[in-house]
Parts: structure tokens; C-alpha cells; sequence
């Protein structure tokens, strides 16, 4: 295989004595491409890869071949690698999951004990996005020390909170109200969670976790034996936009494990697949969502107040619409500030990117942002179905933890500590069930002790008490008779209450009307100053895709989803987005007078298009790993 660095090939033959991973933890090479960060890793350490149970199973690509042979890479074999726990996605419960393995093989003498964990980002973090203010507790279990100043590794960018504001926001005015006891931030910290899991990343290397960035799971691989999951594998590169293999292919990996926790965040691509086959939902209700947007700005220091956290509701949102803002206060004249929409929203003219920049223009905000400097944007679908939303988690061969599964606590706003800690419980499960039957050929792995901890936990507790919060806004009242019902559960019932709202509808896109029962809404031009147009925002959230290799947004028949679609929404996909990926093109030789394009290469994996569209019709799938947005300070 041609290779397009000044470096030796990857090897095709490895050792056939059996390898014992003791080497240092060291970095990924995540600055460099996936391609040359492959031949760096085995160059470096030979034996990495190597399990004290097998080695790689490779196959020479040498063939001889007809003129007319229609050879294809993608037929040959994919390099195989063991492992005793492999943890997809790179955020807080992955690589808390992870921390707590190697802590507990460590701490018994087991050095040979391996967790690998994979990350579709180019680096940790560059796809993670939140508020973000953290409730300490599952880190202070992890990583005790993770503040002290006395500790040279400590997460060094955390603002203690201070004051609490909660607004209602009519279009000129700001109404303070009161507060729910969950969202008194008292003790909590205000950080930057991209910063956070970068410095988890650092933390998990040092422990001995393999951590490979750059590496996107598209495939969850099943035993052929009893069908359960017996890892996953990496997407191949290389492949041109028509699907043929260029020059540059190269075979994606399996990853065999026993265990293999998945930790994708929300809506997970593999995911899903996992909860359908295991019929996972069977005894919870469908899962409702909200599109969080936020940017982060430098403001001026007579503009900053240190640690003060501002949540708001009520403008620019219509009653129907569940949603709120907020603005944090953090670092050095720092401001966080966002934007979440239920995606349950009916009217199909309604965009949340627009609604985010036309809030920014209300006094609350603008008197805080108004001549300072916007240096980074982003957006990303969150859970927010809570306690009757929470799937089976655990499932033969692995788990589901942190937000892939739901564990966001929508009234307090917070899912990182939850996360965290499903992470850790799993982890414990995983490693109790792994060292009481070490034989790699002895069957099947369960986490029941993973299911019976969750409910055990704080996690489970917490949920529960605020379970019908989110959904009381499904009320005729809408806003206002959710606001009236949180404040009775927050202040007397406390989740006391013999009853368990439902969510409304088998989903959110189940919730979208017709265009024709909507009123339209024309959403006002930015000024460039406070409010910006989409292209620019999505230029600050660093994205990045190889163009030429097929769309990770799959829609089977373009021009059979536009005449189906059109007509009904006019142009919904191209609202919901809040990164201008979908369009519907003017073009007079075409049905309906338009073409349905897809801008694949902005994409920011919000995976809000595989949620909200109308059809259900958009399949989202990972592209090449590395690629998507880099974020900065989200």
C-alpha cells in the first residue's frame, strides 16, 4: 500500500510470542492525521497492540489479479487487537470508566490488565460541549486531589460559583423569580468541559489507559456464537465520495473485548443500534431531547462579574417551546453563554440557531457582551427525558453509561457528575465480573451488578425526585403551567408524588405540525457585532472534513426525501440545523422548483437532524475519525 508519509510501511507481521502491554503511558500523537499517528504508534511500541491472548490477525495485501479482476481493499481482513475493556467515546463517563479500571487493577498488581479507549476526535475534548457548571461530587470520588493547589497536576481552570440569578425574560425586561432548590449552585464550579476531559485524557494516560484519539467506532461487532457484543470496529479511511477506495485507503481495526462500554454522548450512532437489537426501551418510555448553542466570549472587565451564574426562560421562545438561557461568568472575562430548545418544538419555521442570536440581542445579555469579542461556538443535542426515559443499561458483553444513556439532570441543568459516576459504577462492575472469571474463553459477560448499583445510586435518587418536571410542560398551559407544576414539585412534592408523567409522542419529530398550521417566522439579519450569520459561527468551532469521501449524513433517495418533505415543512432540515449542512437549492429544472443538498463538511455532530427530522429518514453515521469540529473553551 502506498503510503503518503516519508515513513516505513505498516508492518503486515508481528511476533507470534505473545506481547504483555507494560509499556509508559504516553500521547496518541493526536496532532498528527490518523493515517500517520498509525504508523507512529507501531513504530514506536511493536508490542502495544498485543494482548497476552493473541496477537494482530493480519492478511498480506499482495495479490495477484486479472486485468479485469474487480479487486477490493475493503474485502480484505481487518487487523484484530484484545483487549480486556474497550470504552468508545472519549467524555466524562468514558474516561471516568476508564480512570476507575486501571485504578482498580493497579491497585491489585494488575499491570496487564488493559483498557483501551477510543475517541472520534482528532484530540480529547474537541468534540465536547456543555454550560458548563459541574457539581464536584463524582470527581471528588475519582480523583480526590483533582483541586488541590498542593498537586502539580490539578484541573487548574475551575471558577467557584457565586451568586444565583433566574430570570423571566419578556422581549425589554427581566423579571427576577425565584430559583429551584436544584439550581443553587453553592459549592459547584464553573468550567470549560472541553478543558476538563482534556485534562481527564492526561489523567487516564498516566494511570496506564490506552487512549487513541482519531479513532471513530462505526461498527459494533457481535459473537457469532450468542450474538452478544463482542466489541466494535473503526470506520475504513480512504474512501471517495462514489464509495470506491482511493490511494489513501486504509482497512479500519477490530477491537475484541469483553467488555465494551459505550459512552457516546447523546444519541449515539452505535448506540442506537445497541438499544434496537437488545430492545433496550422495552420498558422505558422514548427518549425527548433538547439542542443546546452556546458561544464563549471576552468580555470587558467592567462587564465581568466572577462566578456569577444567570439562567433565564420565557423570551425569545414562544410559549410552546420548553427551552431556556443562561450566562456564566468564569476564568478571566470569560462568558459562557447559550442557548437549549426543546426539540419537541411543533412550529417547523422556528430555528433554534435564530432564536440564540436574536436572544443575544436582549439587555440581560447584550449589556454583558456589548464590545467584547466572541472566540468560540458550538451546539449539541442533550437528553433531556430523565428518570422515565433511562433505558436497560446493561446488555450481554457491555453497557451503556453516561449521557448515551440519559443520565441529565434537566431541572438542576447538570449531567457531569451523573455521567462520571455511571462510569465509575460500571467500571466497577465491569472489573469485579472480568477478575472473578479471568478466563478470556469463559463465556459471556453481564453487568448485573452495574444495573442493581444505578438503582442504588445517588443517579438513580436524583432522577426520580425531579421526573416529572420536564414533562409537566407538555400541559395545555404550555411555559406557563410548567413553571406553575415545577414550582410545586421543587418546593412541596419534592417527587413524593404517586404519579409518573409521560412524555408526549413516540418522539420529538413526532411533535413537528405542518408548515400551513404554523405562522411563519422571519428571524432578523445579524449585525455582526452581538448576532452572526450561520457560516461564520460554524468557522469558529474549527470543522473539519475531508470532502472527498461519502456523506456521514445518510438519507437513502435525496430527491424522494424533497418531494416528500418540501412540501409539507418547507425546508425544515434547513432551520433545525445550526450548522447550515441541509439546503433546498432554487433550481427551476427540478420538481417543486428546488434541489435538497447536504453541506456534509459542516457538520458539527449535534446529531440533531437524526432526531428531529419529520421522516425519520436521516441517518446519522460517523465520518472519518479526526474530522468534525475542534472546540475551543466549550
Amino acid at each position: 500500500m502506498a503510503s503518503r508519509w516519508p515513513v516505513a510501511p505498516l508492518a503486515r507481521t508481528r511476533p507470534t510470542t505473545p506481547g504483555i502491554f507494560s509499556q509508559p503511558p504516553r500521547r496518541a500523537y493526536s496532532h498528527y492525521p490518523p493515517a500517520r499517528r498509525r504508523c507512529l504508534l507501531q513504530q514506536q511500541t511493536p508490542n502495544r497492540l498485543l494482548t497476552h491472548k493473541k496477537a494482530f490477525s493480519t492478511t498480506p495485501w499482495r495479490r495477484f489479479a486479472d486485468v479485469d479482476d474487480s479487486f477490493d481493499p475493503r474485502q480484505q481482513d481487518r487487523e484484530c487487537d484484545e483487549v480486556d475493556v474497550c470504552i468508545v467515546g472519549g467524555g466524562p463517563a468514558g474516561l471516568s470508566a476508564a480512570i476507575r479500571l486501571k485504578q482498580l487493577a493497579n491497585e491489585a498488581g494488575k499491570n496487564d490488565f488493559r483498557v483501551l479507549l477510543l475517541e472520534k476526535a482528532g484530540e480529547i475534548g474537541a468534540h465536547i460541549l456543555s454550560g458548563n457548571v459541574i457539581e464536584p461530587s463524582a470527581v471528588d470520588e475519582l480523583l480526590p486531589d483533582w483541586n488541590d493547589p498542593r498537586n502539580p497536576s490539578r484541573f487548574e481552570h475551575a471558577t467557584p460559583a457565586a451568586k444565583d440569578k433566574m430570570r423571566f425574560l419578556t422581549k425589554n425586561s427581566a423579571i427576577p423569580i425565584p430559583a429551584p432548590p436544584q439550581m443553587k449552585n453553592h459549592g459547584n464550579y464553573i468550567i470549560s468541559l472541553n478543558q476538563f476531559c482534556r485534562w481527564l485524557g492526561e489523567r487516564a494516560e498516566e494511570v496506564g489507559v490506552e487512549v487513541y484519539p482519531g479513532f471513530a467506532a462505526s461498527e459494533v461487532l457481535y459473537s457469532e456464537m450468542d450474538g452478544s457484543v463482542m466489541g466494535v470496529a473503526t470506520n475504513d479511511l480512504g474512501i471517495s465520495r462514489s464509495g470506491k477506495p482511493k490511494a489513501s485507503f486504509e482497512r479500519g481495526m477490530e477491537f475484541h473485548a469483553r467488555v465494551t462500554l459505550f459512552a457516546e454522548g447523546c444519541h449515539g450512532s452505535l448506540t442506537k443500534q445497541i438499544i434496537k437489537k437488545f430492545d433496550l426501551r422495552r420498558d422505558s418510555q422514548s427518549q425527548t431531547y433538547g439542542l443546546g448553542l452556546k458561544e464563549v466570549w471576552e468580555v470587558k472587565p467592567e462587564n465581568f462579574r466572577k462566578g456569577e451564574i444567570v439562567h433565564t426562560m420565557g423570551y425569545p421562545l414562544p410559549s410552546s417551546t420548553y427551552g431556556g438561557g443562561w450566562l456564566y461568568h468564569f476564568g478571566d472575562n470569560l462568558v459562557s453563554l447559550g442557548l437549549v430548545v426543546g426539540l419537541d418544538y411543533p412550529n417547523p419555521w422556528l430555528s433554534p440557531y435564530g432564536e440564540f442570536q436574536k436572544m443575544k440581542h436582549h439587555p440581560i445579555y447584550k449589556s454583558v457582551i456589548q464590545g467584547g469579542k466572541c472566540i468560540s461556538y458550538g451546539a449539541r443535542a442533550l437528553n433531556e427525558g430523565g428518570f422515565q426515559s433511562i433505558p436497560k443499561c446493561a446488555f450481554p458483553g457491555g453497557a451503556l453509561i453516561g449521557d448515551t444513556a440519559g443520565f441529565l439532570n434537566v431541572p438542576k441543568i447538570k449531567g457531569t457528575h451523573t455521567a462520571m459516576r455511571s462510569g465509575m459504577l460500571a467500571a466497577q462492575a465491569a472489573y469485579t465480573a472480568l477478575t472473578a472469571s479471568p478466563n478470556m474463553d469463559n463465556g459471556t459477560v453481564f453487568l448485573f451488578d452495574y444495573e442493581d448499583a444505578l438503582r442504588k445510586s445517588s443517579i438513580w435518587s436524583e432522577l426520580k425526585q425531579v421526573r416529572n418536571m420536564r414533562p409537566s410542560f407538555h400541559s395545555s398551559l404550555g411555559l406557563y403551567g410548567g413553571i406553575m407544576y415545577s414550582g410545586l414539585e421543587a418546593y412541596i412534592f419534592r417527587g413524593k408524588t404517586p404519579w409518573t408523567l409521560k412524555h408526549k409522542g413516540p418522539g420529538d419529530h413526532a411533535a413537528t405540525k405542518l408548515a400551513s398550521e404554523c405562522p411563519k417566522i422571519e428571524y432578523p439579519k445579524p449585525d455582526n457585532e452581538i448576532s452572526f450569520d450561520i457560516l461564520t459561527s460554524v468557522s469558529r468551532t474549527g470543522t473539519n472534513h475531508e470532502e472527498d469521501q461519502p456523506v456521514h449524513l445518510q438519507v437513502e433517495d435525496w430527491e424522494a426525501h424533497k418531494n416528500d418533505q418540501y412540501p409539507k415543512y418547507k425546508g425544515i432540515e434547513n432551520r433545525f440545523c445550526p450548522a447550515g449542512v441541509y439546503e433546498y437549492v432554487e433550481d427551476a429544472n427540478k420538481e417543486l422548483g428546488v434541489k435538497f443538498q447536504i453541506n456534509a463538511q459542516n457538520c458539527i455532530h449535534c446529531k440533531t437532524c437524526d432526531i428531529k427530522a419529520p421522516a425519520q429518514d436521516i441517518n446519522w453515521q460517523t465520518p472519518q475519525g479526526g474530522e468534525g469540529p475542534k472546540y475551543f473553551m466549550t
